[in-house]
């Protein structure tokens, strides 16, 4: 049975609010926190009506969406769930619900030739892996990268919603120098990955910022703040000359040039540090030597010290002695004796 957006943003606040045991809960209560969640999500101001909400709860008590929702009625009054454990996100997928996954997988697959779609090929996998297992009951075939006990991705919604909708947050954030954590607002304008942590860049003060996700403690939409728009950098080409997300402003791109043994070479090769990587010359040992056009951050000195002994900074010269002097202290750290 097709469900709409609207009514599966019901369900989920509903839901939500069940599964809250330290709250009762009347009708009142869920049709006040659904038509909030409608207004947070889509914009809708006008409310719902009390027989929505009832018709939502009794659909979610039916087998019609698979929910089985063991919604009960105390003290003539408050809703609440039978089973506490239960949650509508741990129904598992119906055969329908499977068929109809299927058939979207096969949508799918038909655009990953094409160049505006050539990023979803990841995606498509994963969705067809999945339907696959779940069809089979066997175990997935393919293992993709993924951290569950990362902090700060149950506020991914929030801050896409806020984007989408041009919202001001208001963030409770503790950065890995602070001693205790800071309130400000933030108008957010892009979230970025990066191996396989999440950040949220946006307008603090006037100043373009990147923020952990993992870092923030709190988070609520500002309701009476206004929202700047995004005139501080281009989403589509900022990180054209970036490893990772850290870029200051005022820094510039340069050319870096390296030496890597003839080990690496082949690694470096074919897992490029950055885009621009260019092969220089190769020597009669099979060393290389590449360059390449890069913003010089943290995350690119980590990417080199992850090669250790196996390459050498040419170029610039403040780079080099940066990881000369880096090298030095982990010399003299595994050196002392214990």
């Amino acid at each position: 049975m097709p469900v709409n957006r609207n009514a599966l943003i019901r369900y989920k606040t509903i839901d939500a609010c069940l599964r809250n045991k330290y709250r009762q809960w009347t009708l009142e209560d869920l049709i006040d926190a659904c038509s909030d969640a409608l207004y947070e999500y889509e914009g809708i101001d006008k409310g719902i009506s009390r027989r929505t909400v009832q018709m939502d709860i009794q659909m979610m008590r039916s087998e019609k969406l698979g929910y089985n929702a063991p919604i009960v009625v105390y003290d003539n009054r408050y809703y609440r769930y039978e089973d506490e454990d239960y949650s509508i996100t741990n129904t598992p997928l119906s055969e329908q619900d499977l068929k109809t996954m299927s058939e979207a997988v096969e949508v799918l697959r038909q655009f990953k030739g094409f160049s505006g779609f050539s990023d979803m090929g990841d995606i498509v996998s994963r969705l067809e892996d999945h339907v696959t297992s779940a069809k089979q009951k066997t175990v997935p075939v393919i293992d993709f990268e993924k951290n569950e006990s990362l902090k700060g991705l149950d506020y991914l919604d929030t801050i896409y919603h806020a984007i989408i909708n041009k919202q001001v947050l208001s963030l409770q954030y503790r950065s890995f120098k602070a001693r205790s954590a800071s309130t400000f607002c933030l108008h957010p304008y892009l979230l970025k990955e990066y191996r396989n942590r999440w950040f949220v860049f946006g307008n603090r003060k006037g100043s373009l910022v990147n923020l952990a996700l993992d870092r923030i403690h709190h988070i609520e939409i500002a309701e009476k703040e206004g929202f700047i728009e995004n005139n501080l950098f281009d989403p589509q080409t900022f990180f054209d000359d970036l490893v990772g997300v850290t870029k200051n402003m005022g820094m510039k791109a340069e050319t870096v040039r390296f030496w890597a043994d003839r080990q690496s070479a082949p690694y470096i090769m074919t897992k490029p540090i950055h885009k621009s990587q260019k092969l220089i010359e190769t020597k009669g040992d099979g060393s290389m030597v590449f360059e390449i056009h890069v913003v010089i951050n943290q995350e690119l000195q980590r990417e080199f010290f992850g090669f250790v002994d196996s390459i050498e900074i040419l170029a610039p010269e403040s780079l080099a002695d940066f990881m000369r002097w880096k090298y030095g202290l982990a010399k003299e750290r595994y050196g002392a004796v214990r």
